[in-house]
């Protein structure tokens, strides 16, 4: 498994194919795997680049660190390892506010941005409730794995891609994440305030959500602050997006990585869109 120190952190990442470079980062106390059935359909037409962050996954546990602030430098420092001078960026919920630092902080940086069910751009609404969190910190060490077993497969939507497999999946992540990301990585969470910088964010955005998720009403307000973006809402999916709907999120992504952004003048010029017997180039 390869592995790269970046900013003081023993990171685990692995790039797929070849082509233009897109990043997969994953959520909260999600890892790589949640990205996988993506990244197993895009990599044979892009250089697909998937990383773990620090006190996730197989990454390095540190002492500190763990905010989006710290996570997005340490993406600029896999993308300098790596030679990537420019890159798109693909976020998984807790990834999609990374996404938005990305955007509003270092735009000269990104050919693209996709936010999947990302946090609210003015971070999640209320306090961390850190008592229920050393509560599940402390837990964990006892019958954590029983608890989180049981509350994923109460929390089951698509039976058929949440399956026993993909359940004790979910149940190793949530053991994985170390105490300090859960606790960093939360308070991070609900401190992003970035929402009055979406109405200059230029950078081409692509908005992933699922109509199911609970972060819906938030990704649909978002979307409306942004000047150069474009929507897909999947039927069928929950927060899990890539999860639910793996096919569908990657032919998403293609099709926002060969024509951009489409409003609505585009309308009137069908030559944007390749006829059967045209590359998008032609």
């Amino acid at each position: 498994m390869p592995f790269a120190n970046i900013n003081g952190a023993r990171l685990w990442y692995e790039v797929m194919g070849e082509g233009e470079p897109v990043f997969l980062h994953h959520g909260y106390t999600a890892s790589r795997e949640n990205w996988l059935p993506v990244a197993q359909r895009l990599r044979d037409r892009y250089q697909v680049i998937v990383m773990e962050c620090r006190g996730v996954g197989e990454s390095e546990d540190t002492a500190d660190g763990h905010s989006l602030h710290q996570y997005k430098n340490d993406v600029l420092g896999m993308a300098d390892f790596l030679g990537l001078q420019r890159f798109t960026y693909a976020g998984h919920s807790m990834g999609g506010g990374i996404g938005y630092l990305l955007a509003t902080d270092h735009a000269e940086r990104l050919n693209k941005l996709i936010l999947m069910a990302p946090i609210p751009s003015g971070g999640i609404p209320g306090n961390p409730d850190f008592a229920r969190v050393d509560e599940i910190l402390s837990m964990r060490a006892t019958d954590g794995e029983a608890r989180f077993r049981a509350e994923q497969i109460a929390q089951r939507f698509r039976l058929d891609a949440e399956t026993d497999e993909w359940v004790e999946t979910r149940v190793r992540q949530r053991l994985r994440a170390s105490d300090e990301h859960v606790r960093g990585g939360l308070q991070s969470m609900y401190d992003l305030n970035v929402s009055d910088k979406l109405a200059t964010m230029t950078v081409p955005t692509l908005m992933l959500a699922g109509s199911v998720d609970e972060l819906l009403r938030a990704n649909l307000a978002d979307f409306e602050r942004l000047p150069n973006a474009i929507l897909h809402v999947f039927s069928r999916a929950g927060h899990d997006v890539a999860i639910h709907e793996p096919a569908g999120v990657s032919d998403a992504i293609d099709q926002f990585l060969i024509h951009g952004v489409i409003t609505s003048a585009d309308l009137n010029k069908p030559s944007r869109f390749p006829t059967p017997n045209q590359t998008p180039h032609d």
